[in-house]
């Protein structure tokens, strides 16, 4: 890496020497700026952790009640070091991030998780000019380019009202995926959802965030003998293969992932219906984006980064892959 380099990657994460912060750390650190709630960008081990304010709740959430959390508005900038930071929403999931750090005259731009797609339930990601950004490559392939949501919540509705004498399970990711569906869900009908557990949680933080969605009732409160014929039931994927799933032995079951843009993934898991709905950029929006930051390299971490750098080398581009421990789009 260059002299000028503002993070260097090291065995706890992303760090910035001249800031004395990592940024969404995967070891023991003393300040971690934390992209968003995911768990591979928001692990436990820091001493003191700094996220967009909105974000806080969802922080606390996954990390505990007791850890120290700071929470700081949307573009408002603050100093570390021998750097001046500051968080821009990044369209990922509500309180989600991008981590602008300056020094110097030199900006880098840590994108974390990001998408460009409309989603209700978050801030929209918005462009930070930069000398060096740093991106995902969760979706860098050309295969993945996604339609509109709401194209894809009359899918899921469809699927839903085909399902009358038996429960439809729907599996999203607890955070962010399933609120979104929600959402969407609640431009199209006001039937009531029955929610995981795992989903519920994270939704009451959503509404307290303010945040339209579907009503739900967690399964958890329903009586045990509630005929759940007809009903949409949202739950993580993790919970597929548990004793959780004998309630719905006669279900069928569904995927909203990216994942399922390509039909092998669906096959290979014996899904009855997959919906293509991420919240990560697709090919054109990570081109797109790439570009609008102007920024003159371009690092790629997790995803199809190897893919996504020969391209960039191609077409004349100063592009590196950068080694990190996140997942992107895990829940398939």
């Amino acid at each position: 890496m260059s002299p000028d380099d503002l993070v260097l990657t090291t065995p706890a994460g992303l760090f910035c020497p001249r800031g004395g912060f990592h940024v969404d750390p995967w070891g023991p650190a003393e300040i971690a700026i934390v992209s968003h709630a995911h768990a591979d960008h928001a692990r436990p081990g820091a001493r003191e952790y700094l996220c967009a304010d909105v974000g806080v709740p969802l922080l606390r959430h996954r990390l505990g009640p007791d850890v120290s959390i700071r929470g700081i508005p949307y573009g408002e900038r603050f100093v570390l070091g021998e750097t001046t930071v500051s968080l821009h929403p990044a369209g990922h999931v509500l309180g989600s991030a991008q981590v602008r750090i300056e020094s110097e005259g030199r900006v880098w731009v840590v994108s974390g998780d990001y998408k460009r797609a409309t989603d209700p339930t978050c801030a929209p990601f918005e462009v930070v000019r930069c000398d060096v950004f740093v991106t995902e490559a969760t979706f860098a392939l050309p295969i993945y380019r996604w339609d509109e949501p709401a194209a894809v919540a009359a899918e899921i509705l469809e699927w839903w009202r085909s399902n009358p004498d038996r429960p439809s399970v729907l599996f999203a990711y607890a955070l962010g995926k399933a609120q979104r569906v929600l959402a969407e869900l609640g431009f199209l009908t006001d039937r009531p959802v029955v929610t995981h557990g795992a989903v519920e949680a994270f939704v009451r933080l959503y509404r307290d965030a303010g945040v339209a969605m579907l009503p739900t009732e967690a399964l958890a409160e329903a009586p045990k003998k509630k005929d759940l014929a007809g009903a949409l039931v949202l739950a993580p994927p993790s919970a597929r293969a548990t004793p959780w799933m004998r309630r719905f032995a006669q279900a069928e079951a569904g995927l909203v992932s990216g994942w399922m843009r390509v039909r092998g993934p669906r096959r290979r898991q014996a899904y009855d219906r997959g919906f293509a709905l991420s919240d990560h950029a697709d090919w054109p929006a990570l081109l797109r984006t790439i570009d609008e930051t102007g920024a003159g390299r371009v690092l790629v971490s997790h995803g199809y980064s190897d893919e996504l750098v020969r391209f960039l080398l191609e077409r004349g581009q100063q592009a590196e892959a950068l080694a990190t421990a996140f997942e992107g789009e895990a829940d398939a």
